[in-house]
């Protein structure tokens, strides 16, 4: 039975395949959704949560594309609305610091890439989600994954990416203000430091163990923690929550 028989949410996930993307994906699995996944370059991770997802029930699309182009986003869009028809539900989810250290010591390149793919991206993917729902007339949910970071800029570890992250803030509640009148509800999540590849793939992966202290709960998170929120906000009991992000800091 189709998405569209059944009734079924139809969530696209941008880096839905590791970390918060893949902890959100089993959470809305678990609630009924139809999932739409994307993915960068990760094939075996994306094709195991796939079949994760499909054994349990869950009817699943991953769709491997480069959110930094517009040729990626159309892609992974165009893929989602030929398979199920619709959207319910959008989480702007893909990031990367790519490097760990001082701002003056962080190459020219590297601050482009991560602005790119944290805030001009997601910029991006928000435009084509709403864009969507409004062509739909549909009561949509736009949820941004941001950060911490935005809030406390992370001194000495990776300010290219609050910077970004902050923008996303900014996106949230800016494009709320628009598209509230039609229904659409756009909402943040600002998660605090959580147990995933994103420090590794920058080149630490001990970090949030060595962050532990510095955070009044004594640890850092994990996904599903915050893929608990993101599920939360997806549905009608967030029915009133618009242009706020939510900080998941720990008590930081």
């Amino acid at each position: 039975m189709s998405a569209a028989e059944n009734h079924a949410p139809v969530t696209l996930i941008t880096g839905g395949t590791r970390g918060i993307g893949a902890a959100t994906a089993r959470r809305l699995a678990a609630a009924g959704h139809t999932l739409v996944l994307g993915y960068r370059g990760n094939t075996t991770a994306a094709q195991a949560l796939a079949a994760e997802l499909a054994e349990a029930g869950t009817e699943v699309l991953v769709v491997g594309a480069d959110l930094s182009t517009d040729a990626g986003i159309d892609t992974l869009f165009t893929a989602a609305l030929e398979r199920f028809g619709h959207l319910d539900n959008v989480v702007n989810n893909a990031g990367a610091t790519l490097h760990i250290g001082p701002l003056a010591e962080t190459p020219s390149d590297i601050v482009r890439e991560v602005i790119n793919i944290n805030l001009t991206s997601a910029v991006l993917v928000a435009r084509r989600a709403v864009r969507e729902f409004l062509a739909a007339e549909t009561p949509g949910v736009l949820v941004n994954v941001s950060s911490t970071a935005a809030r406390n800029g992370s001194p000495n570890t990776y300010v290219h990416y609050a910077a970004a992250k902050a923008g996303v803030d900014a996106l949230t509640q800016g494009l709320a203000a628009e598209v509230a009148p039609h229904g659409i509800r756009v909402v943040g999540v600002a998660p605090g430091t959580t147990m995933t590849d994103i420090h590794a793939d920058a080149g630490e992966a001990d970090r949030p163990k060595k962050a532990a202290a510095r955070i009044p709960l004594g640890r850092a998170a994990e996904p599903d923690e915050i893929a608990a929120a993101i599920a939360w906000l997806v549905t009608p009991d967030a029915s009133y929550t618009a242009g706020t992000t939510i900080r998941l800091s720990g008590g930081a």
